[in-house]
């Protein structure tokens, strides 16, 4: 496992992700995660599964202090949030999450992140973050608190690699983040006769070689999966590590490309 360090604090680089897992199946699926050394879960409000996520933690063998847990603020505004800071504990029967970030922007979101900066303070939430916000948007923020913001997650991929928002992220010492880093399983880029010759130099998978040069440019990933096979293989990607040629050449694949059509407002490399 790789790690960024933050005062001291070592946050891994790969975690798993909950979004589309079905709340029945989420407990199993985070155990079997756990069991197979993920230490980083993503959870949100808006995915319904908290509370599976909590049980999940508390009736593992890890200890809860060993396990890095994000969760998502679906709220707009303060007093929204500081309810929904307090009802997200209370559902994963948690006393603190390691990270909540804004899920989108909202219309207050200076008041919500308000609200999660006053529960840092208290010690429910040991980090706070964004997610969806573009450049304009994180300097607002930053404008207007005194708690900078660990991570901004937005969509990245091979196809949106989110190269003017990771410069302006890294120079701003903020963690880059990426959801979907696997463009929901798409089968074509699997085929890309790069990622296959990658691939078959070092003996891993498309899926692999996609991860690991994600996390080689410093890009947090959380993919997802139910499957335990492909659970183990998200997992084994530090073991090798593409040369500089190789980066370059999957660099060339960026089309700027994201999955869905975002509206304007929530174009993040701008």
């Amino acid at each position: 496992m790789e790690y960024f360090e933050v005062k001291g604090e070592k946050i891994p680089k790969l975690g798993f992700g909950t979004y589309d897992i079905a709340p029945a199946d989420t407990k199993q699926a985070v155990k079997q995660a756990l069991k197979l050394g993920y230490r980083l879960i993503d959870t949100a409000q808006y995915y319904r599964n908290e509370a599976q996520v909590g049980e999940a933690v508390r009736e593992s063998d890890v200890k809860r202090e060993d396990i890095f847990i994000t969760t998502k603020a679906m709220t707009d505004g303060y007093e929204a949030t500081k309810l929904g800071i307090e009802e997200s504990l209370q559902k994963a029967g948690l006393s603190y999450f390691d990270l909540m970030i804004i899920h989108w922007p909202m219309e207050d979101s200076l008041g919500t992140y308000r609200a999660m900066a006053e529960a840092y303070h208290e010690g429910k939430l040991h980090h706070i973050g964004l997610s969806n916000f573009n450049i304009n948007q994180t300097k607002e923020i930053m404008a207007n608190s005194d708690v900078k913001p660990l991570l901004d997650q937005i969509e990245t991929h091979l196809n949106l690699q989110q190269g003017k928002m990771h410069e302006f992220l890294t120079r701003e010492g903020i963690i880059h983040e990426s959801y979907s880093p696997l463009m929901e399983d798409a089968p074509a880029i699997l085929k890309h006769p790069v990622l296959q010759k990658i691939g078959r130099k070092y003996g891993k998978t498309g899926v692999q070689v996609m991860l690991r040069f994600l996390t080689q440019e410093d890009i947090m990933v959380i993919p997802r999966s139910v499957n335990p096979k492909h659970m183990q293989e998200n997992f084994e990607i530090f073991d090798f590590t593409l040369t500089p040629a190789e980066v370059a050449e999957i660099k060339e694949l960026d089309k700027r490309q994201p999955i869905d059509g975002w509206p304007a407002t929530m174009r993040v490399d701008e």
